[in-house]
């Protein structure tokens, strides 16, 4: 983890973050956030008031705050707005308005990047080259390009990354870092949201975002996932024309997915199979995209053979077999409207923080399922089901992972847009027939007979090294080698009260000593008497202090 050192080595930037912090009304925040002395306005932009005044509610001012800090806020901000689990529901709600968009960077700075990661002139790789990107973001830009290849020319898209983007991400990431240390220590109520989780996580996104080698590899692996399936199509990678901060694919020419039923497409064809793919991903293989919204698929094909494209490869989400299988657990335990089986599940998944009152999780969990599951499967919403069962989940001290929580986010995307393109999308209904045959597969005998031997395997491994650990300990005690150690909770205090009782007894007598030999000695006789009130005192609010204390540890274990 950056140090603070690191964080604040761009004075200036936070001067700026102070300065739209005050601009938006969060005033008291820069000032226990110890950035108020930067927080004086230098320019018009800086002494200008935030756009909707006194109207705003808070949700609002902290969207318009970090669109205004930029590009790495904003991200921050669209991840933030994926964690049901610690971000209120309004400000998710606002958080979502969010759009990365920044201008283009000069074409002149796209071709020099280029040159440099392919080692070779632009004219050389591509035949063509458009210096008008065909979009912009604030990782970096496309251009529409025609790659050299020995069989004849290709039409493919250029990604090429924002000069410099690395660097600021580094920084705004390490004053992130320090933000969120600050404000939690600034702000204690606020370690609830977990302010330095959402950082890590974006720092984690933002990292993968930015190495294009890893999207190169992430297209490859779904590509491979996917062989097969004429439903779905992956750009395929040009490496040789590709490096780290350069990306050539395939150009995919199609219209986006909520647009396709302008251009004559099925929509209830389109919306099933985008179902089926997202259940695959998420379900089947465990590793799917994390951001599946509608500038990230097109539609390839003909309106009779439609084919679904998925660009935007580089923030992807993982669940491991296990929690493949618990997240099976949850969905066919939805669909079966059994509550404690759901309860069972979401326990399974997420991690205790704290001791769990299973009574009140369960009824909780069976609440809020009630609120879905009563109704028709094509009416049940199962984004919501998932993110209104993560928050009940994370109101009793249950953590739960934030691949998972990524599922949620996909889920809602496809419901979103599915029931864009078909008003009577059943995802529950769709979905179903997955469910039963991944649970097919599970139980198969091919399923449990390599379970049942890897854990025989585990165990003759375990048998074959006991005797060796059996007789290292035989060796130990009969050495005398051995040795035991017991750790009683209450000692430290037990302790600390001897440890005081101790000292109080070494000052009452070591006053008593000297105040009776000045009396002995006939000196200071007025001294020797104060010493013996002070002696006496002492001893007096020791022993109170040591009722209290007693009737404290009393209580506590009661």
């Amino acid at each position: 983890m950056p140090s603070i050192l690191t964080a604040v080595r761009d004075l200036d930037r936070a001067r700026q973050i102070a300065v739209v912090l005050v601009r938006h009304g969060f005033g008291e925040v820069a000032a226990r956030l110890g950035l108020a002395s930067g927080a004086t306005p230098k320019t018009d932009e800086d002494r200008s008031s935030s756009p909707v005044g006194d109207r705003a509610t808070l949700a609002q001012r902290l969207r318009m705050v970090l669109t205004d800090l930029g590009p790495s806020f904003v991200k921050l901000g669209q991840i933030a707005s994926t964690r049901p689990d610690l971000i209120p529901a309004d400000v998710i709600a606002e958080l979502k308005k969010l759009q990365d968009a920044v201008p283009p960077f000069s074409s002149e700075d796209a071709r020099a990047i280029i040159e440099e990661q392919l080692g070779a002139p632009v004219s050389e790789v591509f035949t063509t080259f458009e210096d008008k990107p065909m979009a912009s973001a604030s990782i970096g830009q496309v251009h529409k390009a025609t790659l050299r290849l020995p069989e004849g020319e290709l039409p493919v898209v250029v990604k090429v990354q924002r000069p410099n983007v690395a660097q600021t991400i580094e920084r705004d990431v390490d004053l992130l870092y320090w933000f969120a240390h600050a404000l939690e220590r600034a702000f204690p109520e606020t370690k609830t949201y977990s302010p330095t989780d959402l950082v890590r996580e974006f720092d984690r996104s933002i990292t993968a975002e930015i190495d294009f080698v890893q999207e190169a590899e992430n297209a490859q692996r779904f590509a491979k996932n996917f062989e097969g399936h004429e439903a779905i199509r992956f750009p395929v990678i040009h490496k040789k024309a590709s490096g780290r901060k350069v990306l050539t694919m395939e150009f995919f020419d199609g219209p986006k997915i909520d647009r396709a039923k302008e251009r004559g497409f099925d929509g209830k064809v389109i919306a099933a199979r985008s179902v089926d793919v997202i259940i695959k991903m998420i379900f089947e293989d465990g590793f799917f995209h994390a951001d599946p919204h509608p500038g990230n698929v097109l539609v390839l094909g003909t309106p009779e053979a439609p084919v679904l494209g998925m660009l935007d490869l580089g923030l992807v989400g993982h669940l491991s077999p296990l929690m493949r299988d618990r997240t099976i657990d949850l969905m066919v335990a939805a669909v079966r409207e059994d509550y404690e089986a759901i309860a069972d599940a979401l326990y399974a998944m997420g991690k205790p923080n704290r001791k769990v009152d299973q009574s009140a999780f369960r009824a909780d969990v069976a609440m809020l399922s009630r609120k879905y599951l009563g109704k028709s499967l094509k009416d049940i919403e199962m984004s919501a089901l998932i993110t209104d069962l993560v928050q009940g989940a994370v109101r009793h001290g249950i953590d739960m992972p934030p691949d998972f929580l990524m599922v949620g986010k996909s889920l809602m995307t496809l419901e979103g847009i599915g029931r864009q393109l078909d008003p009577d999308l059943d995802v529950f209904n769709s979905a179903k027939p997955h469910f039963l045959r991944l649970l097919a597969k599970r139980y198969s005998p091919e399923k449990v007979s390599g379970d049942l031997l890897r854990a025989a395997v585990r165990m003759s491994g375990l048998a074959g090294t006991m005797p060796e650990q059996v007789g290292e300990i035989l060796e130990d005690l009969r050495k005398g080698h051995l040795s035991m150690k017991t750790v009683d909770p209450g000692l430290p205090v037990a302790a600390e009260r001897l440890g005081k009782q101790v000292y109080t007894g070494l000052t009452v007598a070591s006053m008593i000593f000297a105040g009776g030999l000045l009396l002995a000695t006939d000196r200071h006789i007025w001294l020797g008497y104060l010493l013996f009130v002070g002696a006496g005192v002492t001893a007096f609010f020791h022993q109170i202090r040591q009722w209290w204390t007693g009737n404290q540890l009393r209580s506590g274990r009661s």
